[in-house]
């Protein structure tokens, strides 16, 4: 009788339990609902913001924009700086202490790419279910993400984490060269790390896989010459790089990942000079390290076959930021965040395949004892366009309570 009345108390706790939790998930639930147009509210102010990767007073403008929003919440922080922010841009670094002792980060960054001006373009507004804006997928949404996350759990009083850190910093569209051994120490440091780029518009998903990026630098030394009285004395590098593009334009091989693509040259300096230099820039992305490899090989073996005589033809490839892989770990934190999305009705699926983007999650990762996942910001489109990016309003609500869902349960 005595056992059976335990297990009776046991089954009414569990009960208990459920209902308390099922109570709390719909606080959360209307919590997530009401804080949209508070969202919306953060991203007009932040993409009013020009910060290019180069623009030094933007990204201190957008910065002490983020410092504010940090004030307001009460959530102490500090400005890092290091020997390369002179050039570009100092990050923010924020730490919440709770009374756990799972410690989770959270990265997104303020830079874009865009230079000034570009803003006049496409301005802060809402058409239908979209909110249009410069920067605002690439990742003016995935500084809000954090910011009311961070205000949500707040409100909650949740405290049961051990330890929150925020690092947002100013640099990642041009590799990260300022951030990256603070991002790697998030890495070892942390039991999570979630980065908030977008999601895509025709479906969400939390991404475990991002490619790795170099570029090629193609060069072309050519001898000059009056270009109306003795052309043919001069070599013209201008030529020889166009020829050296065309050649070399067939690298890419998208069914395992790798993407080759010339993207900036330049060539001559004046309009009756043949030029004498010549150069270009191609964007690499790969799945694995290895295959840069093959491309240089193959690079340095195609430049021999010339098209100007005289010319000398030389490339360089530099490797930049590694790849993202998934783990063991991230798949479950993935598959958590799935059954979190379906309590609310939300379908996110899970990307194990790098689609041809490098982010700073692939740095957290490089030493990480933790999960490391990416694509926690809104879902979107038309990053790096200067016409046509917005990110999909519907999709607030549901992000923000998987996102502070998911900080519950892993602190728990």
């Amino acid at each position: 009788m005595k056992r059976l009345l335990c297990v009776g108390m046991l089954l009414a706790g569990v009960a208990t339990v459920s209902a308390q939790e099922k109570a709390a998930n719909q606080e959360l639930r209307a919590l997530s609902v009401q804080e949209v147009p508070l969202v919306l509210k953060t991203l007009a102010k932040l993409v009013s913001i020009e910060s290019g990767s180069r623009d030094l007073a933007g990204l201190l403008t957008i910065r002490q924009a983020i410092e504010g929003e940090l004030k307001t919440l009460g959530i102490p922080y500090e400005v890092v700086t290091t020997p390369a922010a002179d050039k570009t841009g100092a990050m923010i670094q924020a730490s919440l202490k709770g009374k756990g002792v799972a410690r989770i980060a959270l990265i997104a960054h303020m830079d874009t790419v865009y230079q000034q001006g570009d803003a006049a373009k496409q301005p802060f507004r809402i058409e239908g279910d979209k909110a249009y804006g410069l920067g605002i997928a690439d990742d003016r949404a995935g500084i809000a993400m954090i910011l009311h996350t961070l205000r949500m759990l707040s409100t909650l009083k949740f405290d049961s984490f051990g330890e929150i850190t925020v690092l947002i910093n100013a640099d990642e569209e041009i590799g990260s060269p300022s951030s990256r051994q603070r991002l790697i120490q998030l890495g070892r440091d942390n039991d999570l790390v979630i980065s908030f780029e977008g999601s895509g518009a025709k479906s969400d998903y939390v991404r475990l896989a991002t490619s790795s990026i170099a570029r090629a630098n193609l060069s072309v030394r050519g001898r000059a010459a009056h270009a109306g009285a003795n052309p043919e004395f001069g070599r013209n590098a201008l030529v020889e790089l166009s020829h050296q593009i065309l050649q070399l334009s067939d690298l890419s091989d998208p069914a395992r990942g790798l993407k080759l693509n010339w993207t900036l040259a330049r060539a001559g300096t004046v309009l009756n000079m043949i030029p004498p230099e010549a150069h270009a820039t191609a964007d690499i992305r790969a799945q694995q390290e290895g295959d840069f490899d093959e491309v240089e090989r193959v690079l340095q073996e195609r430049i021999k076959n010339k098209r100007v005589p005289d010319t000398q033809v030389s490339v360089e490839v530099v490797r930049g930021r590694p790849p993202l892989n998934p783990t063991e770990k991230s798949r479950g934190v993935a598959r958590q965040a799935q059954a979190i999305g379906q309590e609310i009705g939300w379908k996110m699926d899970v990307l194990e395949k790098a689609t041809g983007g490098g982010t700073d999650a692939a740095y957290a990762s490089l030493e990480a004892k933790g999960a490391v996942i990416e694509s926690f910001g809104l879902q979107g489109f038309g990053a790096h366009t200067d016409d046509a990016e917005y990110i999909l309003i519907p999709s607030i609500q549901p992000r923000l309570y998987i996102t502070t869902r998911l900080i519950e349960d892993i602190s728990r």
